[in-house]
């Protein structure tokens, strides 16, 4: 795994909540976001998961859902149902707004967390045909850096990588760990139509397209394994915290594969 990642943070101070130190602050008028820290790594993102999981299990009156991200959670709450309880409390003096009471539900819930736990991560391996009409842009990579096609397809597959969040589309990954000397800027011009299943890398990211769409990524396989899934529950192959092992196989395998699903 990569060192942490250097990321801009929220306006405002951190403060001590019980174990925890975190930044809370408005996300417009329905919404506060719920930061652990200004760097991405394995610590603020256990912190991250350990929140989503709590409002999972406890959700409070008028929160209508929460996002998990790299470094936050923002949580969206009805702010007429939030009134509305504050209203009909007991006790008089100034009304307090939503985002108040929002933000002092959240500073109960995080002095509550207790030190994040050890987690047994959840390992998935990724069958991957790398290079020809498949990663179209593998060679390109390794000219970039000074390596051979094979090189680069054993350091990509050589890691370990950790899913810290899923987002963009439907089961789509973002994925640390990619190794440092095959890290590629991103394509000058974007394709229209990369199909799914296929492996790309761009900057100091890899991650796997679940459906087609347009991107700029540097192509560099294509996995037969589905990452969305419509019909199942949850509909996605991979979830946060889950470890990524991508295992080389041949064009042999990967027909064979593609042939099954049909």
């Amino acid at each position: 795994m990569r060192g942490v990642i250097e990321v801009s943070g929220l306006p405002g101070n951190y403060e001590k909540y019980g174990a925890v130190e975190a930044k809370i602050v408005p996300l417009g008028d329905a919404a506060v976001t719920v930061q652990f820290g200004e760097t991405i790594s394995r610590k603020t993102h256990e912190r991250v998961r350990q929140l989503a999981d709590y409002l999972e299990l406890h959700p409070f009156a008028g929160m209508i859902e929460y996002v998990p991200s790299f470094l936050s959670v923002a949580v969206y709450y009805d702010p007429f149902v939030l009134a509305a309880g504050q209203a009909g409390a007991a006790g008089s003096g100034d009304p307090i707004l939503p985002w108040e009471i929002a933000a002092q539900t959240m500073r109960d819930i995080v002095s509550r967390l207790e030190p994040a736990p050890q987690r047994q991560a959840r390992i998935v391996d990724i069958p991957v045909c790398y290079g020809g009409e498949l990663g179209p842009d593998l060679p390109e990579v390794a000219a970039y850096h000074g390596l051979t096609e094979r090189e680069v397809i054993e350091l990509h597959a050589s890691a370990d990588y950790l899913v810290y969040m899923l987002g963009f589309a439907p089961g789509f990954a973002y994925l640390g760990g990619l190794p440092e000397r095959i890290a590629t800027p991103r394509r000058r011009t974007p394709r229209l139509a990369i199909p799914a299943g296929t492996v790309g890398i761009a900057g100091g990211q890899t991650g796997v397209y679940p459906i087609e769409s347009p991107g700029g990524w540097q192509l560099i396989g294509r996995t037969p394994e589905p990452l969305f899934l419509p019909a199942a529950t949850p509909p996605t192959l991979l979830r946060a915290g889950d470890i990524v092992r991508f295992r080389p196989i041949s064009r042999a395998e990967f027909d064979r594969r593609e042939a099954m699903r049909r």
